[in-house]
């Protein structure tokens, strides 16, 4: 097992009508900006029971935080929060509103002139942050629950990611009532959001961590028995109860601590949601099956013990093995209404010039566990993925 250094201070509250737990956990005398984004916390109850919890606090509102949060939107809350003397965020959406709310948690008090400094260095200048918290919606990235963002610059068509542990949130709540209004593709596309996130920490190379693996094989199961559930019965709370647990636990550190790490599937996911703006899930979907088809040799052992331990295939030719394990991982992604090929999206082999173009301008030319998907490789990948 790796060394490391294991961190966590967010605080979970999980249940149904915890939202009214906010008066016990946010500063009485905060001034709290609540941010969200399209409005449909307003129509299904859940604003209310946010501003109900928050009292006679001082609160302001800054609406319309996009799937993919930008730069440009994000700097005009960093801008509310100057004007009103804001000292306390409330997140109140899905993981872009959370990951929008760390950027302007790190911005209004960032030293620098240039905000996008942030991006540009990985979050690795961030020295002081605004406290938050959170109210999850949508189950989907493990942002409520860790210290990373990812952040879109429209004018650069640019998507880059940072890390701070300035920006853990102080809590997070999270009622699975509040998801059985979400549509049909958000729930699958929160369900293969959090399989991949386990992938891309436990599909790397044996490192001799059985916690860790067995942890990230019981979440990986969990999404593969609970998340067709949640499509055929959406009112089912201890199935959506599951299902936001494990978008949790798929990213909150606890099974990549100690093991190789990979994200190359979501470093070229970023630059296909940046130029073609599908959702992220989407991109992983597209990406990961020929990733690991690209890359078998050098993640073998650890694809036979997904085989094995995942789909229970432990019989035959081990490439035969690999490949069915595969092909029942990206058909998992089929039932959960996310498509799987370029094509599926009106995107072919003539737009990869341009993808690995960008992976270049943002020095992504060394990526996974072991630094060799370079630009020929991640071509090869989404060759495949046509």
């Amino acid at each position: 097992m790796l060394n490391f250094d294991f961190y966590n201070p967010t605080q979970i509250l999980f249940g149904q009508g915890k939202i009214a737990d906010l008066d016990k956990v946010v500063p009485k005398e905060a001034k709290v900006l609540v941010l969200y984004g399209g409005g449909s916390i307003k129509k299904n109850g859940v604003f209310d029971e946010v501003m109900q919890a928050l009292g006679q606090r001082s609160v302001t509102e800054f609406a319309g935080i996009e799937p993919n949060p930008s730069y440009e939107t994000l700097m005009k809350a960093v801008a509310v929060v100057r004007e009103h003397g804001i000292d306390f965020l409330l997140a109140v959406g899905g993981g872009s509103v959370i990951d929008g709310t760390k950027f302007v948690a790190a911005a209004a008090l960032f030293d620098g002139e240039d905000p996008w400094a942030i991006l540009e260095k990985r979050g690795n200048n961030i020295t002081r942050a605004l406290p938050f918290g959170s109210v999850l919606t949508l189950p989907a990235t493990g942002s409520e629950m860790n210290a990373g963002a990812v952040v879109t610059r429209l004018s650069l068509h640019a998507k880059m990611a940072f890390s701070s542990r300035h920006c853990f949130p102080q809590f997070s709540v999270l009622d699975p009532s509040k998801t059985f209004s979400l549509p049909v593709r958000q729930v699958g596309n929160g369900a293969v959001d959090a399989f991949v996130h386990v992938m891309e920490q436990y599909l790397t190379y044996p490192v001799n961590a059985p916690v860790q693996d067995r942890f990230a094989e019981g979440i990986l199961q969990t999404l593969i028995e609970e998340g067709p559930k949640a499509l055929a019965n959406p009112d089912d709370y201890e199935v959506r109860a599951n299902l936001m647990w494990c978008a949790t636990m798929a990213l909150n550190g606890v099974i990549s601590t100690g093991v190789p790490q990979d994200w190359a599937t979501h470093m070229i996911g970023h630059e296909l949601t940046a130029l073609h703006g599908l959702d992220h899930a989407q991109t992983l979907a597209i990406v990961l099956p020929s990733m690991l088809r690209v890359r078998k040799d050098a993640k073998r052992a650890k694809l036979l013990q997904f085989a094995d331990r995942v789909w229970g295939l432990r019989e035959g030719d081990e490439d035969a093995r690999i490949e069915q394990a595969i092909s029942r991982m990206q058909a998992y992604f089929e039932q959960m209404g996310v498509k799987t090929h370029l094509r599926d999206y009106g995107l072919s082999a003539a737009d990869i010039p341009a993808i690995i173009s960008a992976l270049e301008s943002h020095r992504m030319i060394a990526l996974g566990e072991k630094r060799e998907v370079t630009p020929d490789i991640s071509r090869q990948v989404l060759e495949l993925s046509v």
